[in-house]
This record gives structure tokens, C-alpha cells and sequence, in this order.
């Protein structure tokens, strides 16, 4: 089950990634290496969705067993 650090880690890689590409685009935007950048922040970003998204099942579930 995906927990809070694991999406604190996806924000993270995020965080890298997008630093990385604002990093490139003011030095030389290589339009290559720029291009790998966005595929990356892309699978990272899905990868974020699906995260919060077991997470909030999990959430959402542990809370409707408290209820009944």
C-alpha cells in the first residue's frame, strides 16, 4: 500500500525534474534533452495521480471500517 513518504518521494522526483528543466532552459535548451525532461516530468506525474490515488482509497477505506 502506497503511504504518505511514497508520495512525498514522487513529489520529490517531480521537484528534481522540474528544477532540471528550468535549469536547461536557461543555459543552453537543448530541445532534445529538453523534450526528455517534459516524457519524464509526464511519467512522474502519473505516477503522483496514482499515488494520491491509493492513498486516498486506502484513506477512504480505513475510514468507512471506523464507521460501521
Amino acid at each position: 500500500m502506497a503511504s504518505l513518504k511514497d508520495v512525498e518521494s514522487v513529489a520529490d522526483n517531480l521537484t528534481s525534474l522540474v528544477d532540471e528543466l528550468r535549469s536547461e532552459l536557461q543555459d543552453t535548451a537543448d530541445f532534445d534533452r529538453l523534450t526528455e525532461l517534459a516524457d519524464q516530468i509526464s511519467g512522474e506525474a502519473s505516477n503522483a495521480a496514482e499515488t494520491f490515488s491509493t492513498v486516498n482509497e486506502a484513506l477512504m477505506s480505513r475510514i468507512n471500517d471506523l464507521k460501521d
